[in-house]
This record gives structure tokens, C-alpha cells and sequence, in this order.
């Protein structure tokens, strides 16, 4: 089939698959896989197929559900918003977008069914609890993005539920160190999200999209996303009990990103935009920290 004689609406496949590839925000994959991999072999797991199964799962097609949906039906304000259409989240023309969900959730379905074949019921219900948060945060009627605070936590729901998810698969139990380190990641994802969604401000409120930070205003949640991650930094120090090594003083990575946005503490709504640059450098301080944590993480597993 030439491209004069291609039915419309049918995408080339090469253009799909770049859109789909961009749509699942490569930058990111980490974000998701990684948390499952340590948690899963801090809590008593092993190298086997589980492991690699489930970090494939939590790399790309996790990542493409929940960017693709989201690209899905944030198509409108997409169009807005000068950053997306790039490393920050595809613009996917409406030609796209059935494609675009099918291949999103048809490439769960596997892994989903592989996964929940080799755990227990209360790794199923956190499966669950994960990719319902997906979903909600995007699709029409739910539209969990557009619920100022909620909107917050369930993209926290997004990164945390992996690590809790690979401690359920290994069979770990919730111990006082463990809901520490899940509640500190928790309050971590919702500073984040609170802080990204100030540049947003405008574009969001031009397309009538609601968020914690078209509620509270740009100097607002930027102090409240600063709070929250001290926070964060301060629960690990405090009540992860019975650290010895290096791994103790991990709550101290939360600082840089204190810093890099309180550097916006006394932004207007009108200057939001500028927040821009203090994201992007959240994305890589992601990289940074992430290689100390996973120094810190494999110097404990030595020593279980």
C-alpha cells in the first residue's frame, strides 16, 4: 500500500513508532523500573524471571500507558503548551490516538498476566491499585489530574506504587524502615508533581484545566513542593531505623532538590514559566541521585 492509497487515519508505522516511543518519555523509564528492581531485592527477592519481567514491565510498557494516556487526552491543552513535542511528552494527532491506547494497554496485558500468575493476592492488589492510578489520572469522567491535591498524589501513586509493588512480589513484609522509605518516596512524588505543574500554570488555566497549582498559585506550591521534600529528606533520617553505613544520611539527597526549587521561592503566577529551568534540571538531578541511591542500595544488599 502506497502512501497515495492508505486509508485515513492509518499512520505509517515508522511514524507511530517514533510517536510512541517519544509518548513514553524515555528520560523517565528509569523512574518506574528502577524503584521495583531495588525494592524487590531489598525485600528478599532473587535474580529470576520475576525480576526481569517485572522491570521490563515498569521500563517501557508501564511508561507508555501511563505518558501515552495521558497524551491521549491532554491532546488540546498539548497543543498549548510550548513543552511538550519533545523529551517532555509527545503532542499526538487525533490519528494517532486510538493506535496510541491500543498498543499502550495491549502491551500491559502480558506482562500484567505473567506477573500476576507468579505472585500472591497482595501483590495483585498493589498491581492493581498501580495501574489504576494510570489510568485515572487521565481518562475523561476520572480525570484525577484535574482534581487540585489529588492530582498530586496520584502521580506520586505513579513512582511509589512500583517499589511497593516489587516489595509485595518478594514476598517482603511491611516493615517500620520500609513504610518510612515508601512514605518519604510518597511525599517526594507529590513535591515533584506540585513543583512541575507551576510552569504549566498558564497553558493549564488557558485550557481550562484545573491543578494544585492553578488552585494555590505559583509561589504557593512552590513552597509547599520545598516543604515536601524536606520533609521527605527529614522522615528518612529520623525513622529509618537501624541504618549504620553510609546508607543512613540518604535523606540528605532530598536537599539538592529543596534548593533547585526554592530558588523559585517568590514567583508570581505571571513569571511561573520560569520554573521551566528549575525542572529541567529536576529531570537530571533524577540521574544523579538515582546513581547514589543505587551505590547506597547495592552496599546494603552486600550486607543482608
Amino acid at each position: 500500500m502506497t502512501a497515495s492509497t492508505r486509508p485515513i487515519g492509518v499512520a505509517p508505522r515508522p511514524r507511530l513508532a517514533r510517536a510512541l516511543l517519544i509518548s513514553s518519555r524515555p528520560l523517565s523509564w528509569v523512574n518506574t523500573a528502577y524503584p521495583f528492581a531495588a525494592a524487590y531485592l531489598l525485600a528478599g527477592g532473587v535474580v529470576d524471571w520475576r525480576l526481569a519481567l517485572g522491570t521490563v514491565f515498569f521500563l517501557v510498557p508501564y511508561n507508555l500507558a501511563m505518558y501515552g494516556t495521558n497524551d491521549v487526552f491532554d491532546y488540546a491543552s498539548d497543543l498549548l503548551n510550548p513543552r511538550k513535542g519533545g523529551v517532555e511528552g509527545a503532542v499526538l494527532p487525533p490519528a494517532l490516538h486510538r493506535p496510541a491506547l491500543w498498543w499502550a494497554w495491549g502491551g500491559c496485558v502480558p506482562f500484567v498476566v505473567a506477573l500476576t500468575a507468579g505472585g500472591a493476592p497482595a501483590s495483585w492488589a498493589v498491581l492493581a491499585v498501580s495501574l489504576f492510578a494510570v489510568a485515572a489520572y487521565s481518562v475523561p469522567v476520572l480525570r484525577f489530574k484535574e482534581r487540585p491535591v489529588v492530582d498530586s498524589m496520584t502521580s506520586s501513586t505513579h513512582f511509589v506504587s512500583p517499589a511497593a509493588y516489587g516489595l509485595a512480589l518478594a514476598g517482603g513484609g511491611l516493615t517500620p524502615a520500609a513504610a518510612a522509605v515508601l512514605c518519604s518516596f510518597f511525599l517526594w512524588g507529590m513535591a515533584s508533581h506540585a513543583f512541575g505543574a507551576v510552569q504549566d500554570i498558564g497553558p493549564d488555566r488557558e485550557a481550562g484545566i484545573g491543578s494544585v497549582a492553578t488552585m494555590l498559585g505559583a509561589r504557593t506550591t512552590v513552597r509547599l513542593a520545598v516543604v515536601g521534600y524536606l520533609a521527605a529528606g527529614f522522615l528518612l533520617l529520623a525513622l529509618v531505623p537501624g541504618a549504620h553505613g553510609p546508607e543512613r544520611f540518604v535523606g540528605l539527597l532530598a536537599l539538592p532538590y529543596a534548593a533547585s526549587a526554592g530558588v523559585f521561592w517568590s514567583v508570581t503566577d505571571s513569571t511561573a514559566e520560569r520554573t521551566r529551568a528549575g525542572w529541567r534540571r529536576f529531570l537530571w538531578l533524577n540521574y544523579v541521585t538515582g546513581f547514589l541511591v543505587a551505590l547506597l542500595l547495592i552496599s546494603v544488599w552486600m550486607h543482608l
